[in-house]
C-alpha cells in the first residue's frame, strides 16, 4: 500500500516559504494532504501558495533576524493549528565576501538569523513535540557543513552548528516518537544566488572566479522539487537521521570524500571546485 504524508503529519509550519526550496517543500506537503502554514517577511510573496487550488495553506509573517518576534509568530501559528506535526527551518540567506575585510556586523547578523534563531524556533518547535510525543523537525543545513563555500565564513558557520544541533537532538530523542532531520542539500536551481548580498565593494580576482563557479552550479544544479521528493521519502521513513540531496558529486561523492579522505584532500577538491587554487 502506497502512504501520504498526510497518513502519519496532518500539519506543517515552513519557514522561508516564499520561492527556492520552502516554496518547493510546500507544494509537495499540500500535494499530500498536509496542511501548511509557511512563512516570509513579505506576505504578498506568499499569495502563490495561499491561492493554490486546494487551498490548505495559512500564510505567516515572520521576521528571521528578531528572534523573540519569530518565536512568538510560530507560537501563534501552532495555536491555529492545533500542534505542529513537521516543522522545516528552511529560512536563510548569503553573505559573500572576505571575513576580514567586511565589518562584523554583517557576519553577526547572518549568524544570529540562520543559527541562533533557527536553533530558537527548534527549541520552540521540539517542546511541543516531545509533549504529544511525535512529530517530525526538519533542520535545513547544507552541504557546506561538510564542504565550505569559499568567502561564505558565516554561512558555512551556520549551516556546520545546525547540522551539529540535529545531532544533538537525534540522541536526545532517541526512543521517542520524534523523528530529527538533518536535511543538507547542494546547489538546486534557485534564486538563492540572485539574494546573497555583498557587502564588500570590490572582489578580488579570487572572489570573482569563486562567485562565477557559485553562481554557475546553482543555475546547473537539479530542480527544487528534487530536494522536495527526497525530503517527501525521509518523512515517508519515518526515522532521524541526515539527507543528502544534490547532484551526483556533491550527494554521492563529496559525502563519501568527507568520511574516508584526508583534511587536506577536501580542502583541494573545494580550491579546485571553486577555481581559487
Amino acid at each position: 500500500m502506497s502512504h501520504r504524508i498526510s497518513d502519519f503529519y496532518r500539519t506543517a509550519f515552513v519557514t522561508g516559504a516564499s520561492n527556492g526550496l520552502g516554496r518547493a517543500f510546500c507544494e509537495m506537503l499540500l500535494a499530500e494532504g498536509v496542511l501548511v502554514w509557511g512563512t516570509s517577511r513579505d506576505p504578498v510573496r506568499l499569495q502563490p501558495l495561499v491561492d493554490r487550488p486546494g487551498g490548505g495553506f495559512r500564510s505567516v509573517v515572520l521576521e528571521l533576524a528578531d528572534g523573540a518576534a519569530a518565536t512568538a509568530a510560530f507560537h501563534a501559528a501552532e495555536s491555529e493549528a492545533k500542534g505542529f506535526d513537521v516543522v522545516i527551518n528552511n529560512a536563510g540567506f548569503g553573505v559573500f565576501a572576505e571575513f576580514a575585510a567586511v565589518e562584523f556586523a554583517h557576519w553577526q547578523v547572518q549568524l544570529e538569523a540562520m543559527l541562533v534563531n533557527t536553533a530558537r524556533l527548534s527549541h520552540a518547535a521540539l517542546q511541543g513535540m516531545r509533549a504529544r510525543d511525535r512529530g517530525a523537525l526538519v533542520n535545513v543545513s547544507s552541504l557546506a557543513a561538510e564542504f565550505p563555500l569559499p568567502f561564505q565564513p558565516a554561512y558555512n558557520m551556520a549551516k556546520a552548528g545546525l547540522s551539529a544541533l540535529s545531532e544533538s537532538l537525534m540522541v536526545e530523542t532517541r526512543g521517542t516518537g520524534v523523528v530529527i532531520l538533518d536535511f543538507r542539500p547542494g546547489d538546486h536551481r534557485t534564486d538563492f544566488d540572485g539574494t546573497v548580498r555583498r557587502p564588500q565593494p570590490a572582489m578580488t580576482p579570487a572572489m570573482g572566479r569563486a562567485w562565477e563557479a557559485f553562481t554557475a552550479m546553482m543555475r546547473s544544479g537539479p530542480p527544487p522539487e528534487a530536494a522536495a521528493a527526497a525530503l517527501r521519502t525521509a518523512l515517508l521513513r519515518r526515522r532521524s537521521g541526515a539527507v543528502r540531496t544534490g547532484r551526483c558529486f556533491q550527494a554521492v561523492l563529496a559525502p563519501f570524500l568527507a568520511r574516508f579522505g584526508s583534511q587536506a584532500l577536501r580542502r583541494r577538491i573545494q580550491a579546485r571546485y571553486f577555481h581559487v587554487a
